[in-house]
């Protein structure tokens, strides 16, 4: 069984989830809808009873997490957490509250994984398909056929700040709706005429409060009762006559949700105008089957990653080989080193795929080019932390080590550093078959023992062991090499 927690704008919701005959079946369900985005300042800082709030309902769900038997468990944290000033700061009192790392995810890698929940619920049905997904605090659009992704990006309008910003004090006015319609279409419009061009055969809404929406217009009659562009304006043009959420007199929702389903009406008759959208389904999946789904990829070594590390090396030109020795000399180097955790062993692993990636920038300084790609490349399947940890390493592959000095105070950290240096030089000293030979050590201190006549073989070693000899020596630690 796998275990998805989503911590979103609205609401944190936990899925656990087990495969079963090719779908995966709900154990256990869990929604607290804290407001997370409502906890914001003005200044993007989350508040301090925002933040007990969230530890609150994070230890609950660590309890329900801990009745059950679990493979892996992935925590992912959407838009109020990316945009927080104070997320850095925030995570390690949730991450001690629920027992697991927080992944604060891009809005792209939401909108991928949003896909393949949607995807997986409908169980591999070839159609050209859009996916709506509005949130809290972003709204994503997804194009693709099949299971496969062809269009996904995040826009920074969601239900709560469209509510805050239109509907003051829940009122509800047609000039107020118009132009929240409005606002949200020029977040839109740029980007349209690509998604129009793919064309789909169906459209979606996997979100909360498109399901939210349709259950309103199902239950009540409005319109023609299912989720088209006319059953929306003639929502709009009910709540408009209410005048107030306190007035709302419709099944299908609750109280407390009828201001958030008014932001996200809003923000979905302003996509379904700028797509020309006529209809829609709305589907009981997405993020946390997306999760659930990438979970069981990863168990079957189906990574996504390791797709996004290949497709990277593709578009900057990468020389596949190079890469390839360089990785593997690095990853028996890094073994030789007897580090505590293997995570980042696959962060050096992928970080040397892509250490040659800046090459494509600028021959000069090409180790901060790739560093840069390395950390801000539009990666699937990679956070933002796993993408800085692999830049780190990238980074300090050459040259001095002041740049990542605060990386070597953790060891296994050091180590991955060390490892792609030593890889990189003995790449290009062509040296990959006798590198079984050397022993390597790190505790304190860098010992490296060669056999003996190993250095006179491939004399263009002893000055890359000088050169590393002088950058460790800036850094406080000593570099030691000798022969057998």
């Amino acid at each position: 069984m796998y275990a998805a927690v989503d911590l979103g704008s609205n609401s944190f919701r936990l899925h656990i989830g087990e495969p079963i005959a090719g779908q995966i079946h709900l154990v256990r369900t869990a929604r607290d809808p804290i407001r997370l985005a409502a906890g914001l300042g003005p200044d993007n800082v989350l508040g301090l009873e925002a933040q007990a709030t969230a530890v609150r309902t994070l230890r609950d769900f660590s309890a329900i997490l801990r009745q059950y038997r679990l493979e892996a468990v992935r925590v992912v944290a959407t838009n109020t957490l990316r945009v927080a000033r104070n997320a850095e700061a925030v995570l390690p009192r949730l991450e001690e509250a629920i027992g697991y790392p927080i992944e604060i995810i891009s809005g792209e890698e939401e909108g991928r994984l949003i896909y393949m929940g949607v995807a997986r619920a409908l169980g591999g049905r070839r159609e050209q398909r859009l996916v709506i997904d509005i949130g809290g605090g972003s709204t994503e659009l997804i194009a693709g056929f099949g299971d496969e992704i062809h269009l996904v990006e995040s826009f920074s309008t969601g239900t709560h700040p469209q509510s805050a910003a239109y509907f003051r004090g829940g009122r509800i006015s047609a000039d107020a709706f118009q132009t929240s319609v409005n606002a949200a279409r020029a977040r839109f419009e740029d980007l349209a005429g690509q998604y129009r061009n793919h064309g789909w055969e169906a459209a979606y809404g996997s979100s909360g409060t498109i399901r939210a929406i349709n259950e309103v217009i199902a239950r009540n009659g409005i319109g023609d009762g299912t989720m088209s562009y006319a059953s929306l304006l003639a929502l709009r043009d009910r709540l408009v006559k209410l005048g107030h959420v306190d007035a709302f007199d419709l099944m299908g929702v609750k109280r407390d949700r009828v201001i958030v389903m008014v932001g996200g009406l809003s923000i979905l008759i302003g996509v379904m105008q700028e797509l020309g959208v006529k209809s829609m389904t709305a589907i009981n999946a997405g993020l946390r089957l997306g999760v659930l789904s990438d979970l069981e990829l990863r168990a079957n070594r189906q990574d996504r990653r390791d797709l996004a590390i290949q497709d990277c090396m593709r578009r900057f030109g990468v020389d596949a080989g190079r890469a390839a020795r360089t990785a593997n000399i690095a990853r028996k180097l890094f073994d030789r080193l007897a580090p505590q955790d293997d995570a980042v062993a696959h962060h050096l692993v992928r970080g040397a795929m892509l250490h040659e990636v800046g090459l494509s920038v600028s021959h000069t300084g090409a180790h901060k080019h790739a560093a840069y790609i390395v950390e801000h490349a539009d990666l699937p399947g990679f956070t933002s932390r796993e993408q800085r940890t692999m830049s780190c390493i990238v980074l300090g592959q050459k040259g001095n080590l002041r740049k990542v000095r605060e990386a070597l105070g953790a060891p296994d950290l050091a180590k991955a550093v060390l490892a792609l240096r030593l890889a990189a030089a003995f790449m290009h000293a062509r040296v990959d078959g006798d590198v079984d030979a050397i022993k390597v050590r790190m505790k304190g201190k860098i010992e490296i023992e060669t056999p003996k006549g190993w250095l006179g073989q491939h004399p263009t070693v002893a000055d890359w062991f000088e050169k590393e000899s002088a950058a460790w020596g800036d850094v406080g630690v000593a570099f030691q090499v000798t022969q057998g």
